[in-house]
């Protein structure tokens, strides 16, 4: 299948390309594991010119084989308690305020990694107080006690992302659930109700509009507070083909949807990705959920 051409709108800026390279020999001599590089995020040069960074903790092997991601699969080593002390550094030496956790999934491990997601988010806190921190988790093959363990730990934010459509799933999510995804993320309201919750979709897999409209009502069923929309991109040779590229216009039209299924902060177009923007909104949010909370408490006297 030959592959679409990419679109103009999609060509880097120098200015961007330059970003990245310096970002990059960062990561890679002082910076422990960025999904950014482990991923081979054809988006990281958006990121990286912005100063945005996901950390990726619990190794780089992953137990599944998603279609989309380049990460390896395989069998993952033991999880390693000095990255949370180099990620703790290296918050110090970018000078970041807001960070991203996220991991291969971990279905070797009894708990999915959650105790050491736990751990990182409580150690990123002691060591600097002002920094937020947003996990993007996995499912945790749908274990509630492991998902609580991460709510616990009191992140600001927590991810997790349904990726696509539930037609998709075979092929891009193997070994993933989409109604297992859907009830994470109705799970952590239930645990904590004002915790802000997030998740993700990629388009130009094959999805039609009328799935990806029963997809944002779907989420908005479960309570999430923002959704993130992007354009799919081959990260390499052996992940899925892209089916096509979405213009800037389509990704408002989809934003319409998503408002229309009652979403409030939706961030679509095609650079966007899952730890888009989470900062900007952080404040926002939690000031809205914590009147709307008030409300339903107060209405209930």
């Amino acid at each position: 299948m030959s592959q679409p051409r990419l679109p103009e709108w999609f060509r880097n800026t120098g200015g961007k390309l330059n970003a990245t390279r310096q970002l990059s020999r960062m990561l890679e001599m002082e910076v422990p594991n960025s999904i950014c590089q482990e991923a081979k995020c054809p988006n990281r040069s958006e990121c990286f010119s912005k100063g945005v960074l996901t950390f990726m903790i619990l190794g780089t092997v992953c137990t599944r084989n998603c279609g989309f991601c380049s990460v390896a699969h395989g069998k993952p080593k033991p999880p390693e308690l000095s990255e949370i002390d180099k990620i703790t550094s290296s918050i110090e030496k970018l000078n970041l305020r807001f960070v991203v956790l996220t991991s291969p999934n971990r279905d070797d491990l009894p708990d999915g990694g959650a105790a050491h997601y736990a751990q990182t988010v409580r150690r990123i806190k002691e060591a600097h107080p002002t920094v937020r921190v947003e996990v993007l988790v996995p499912d945790f093959k749908g274990n509630s006690t492991d998902l609580a363990t991460v709510v616990a730990a009191i992140p600001d934010v927590l991810n997790h992302n349904l990726e696509t459509v539930p037609s998709l799933y075979r092929t891009v999510r193997k070994g993933s659930l989409y109604d297992r995804s859907l009830n994470l993320l109705k799970t952590v309201k239930t645990i904590n109700p004002k915790m802000l919750t997030k998740t993700g979709l990629m388009v130009g897999l094959g999805e039609t509009r009328d799935e990806l409209k029963r997809t944002f009502a779907d989420i908005r069923s479960q309570n999430a507070d923002i959704l993130t929309l992007g354009q799919y991109l081959k990260p390499d040779k052996n992940s899925l083909d892209i089916v096509r590229y979405y213009h800037p216009d389509e990704f408002e039209e989809l934003k319409a949807d998503a408002k229309e299924a009652g979403l409030r902060y939706v961030f679509a177009g095609p650079n966007v990705r899952s730890s888009f923007l989470a900062e900007h909104v952080f404040d926002d949010l939690t000031q809205d959920l914590e009147s709307a909370l008030e409300r339903t408490v107060c209405s209930s006297n």
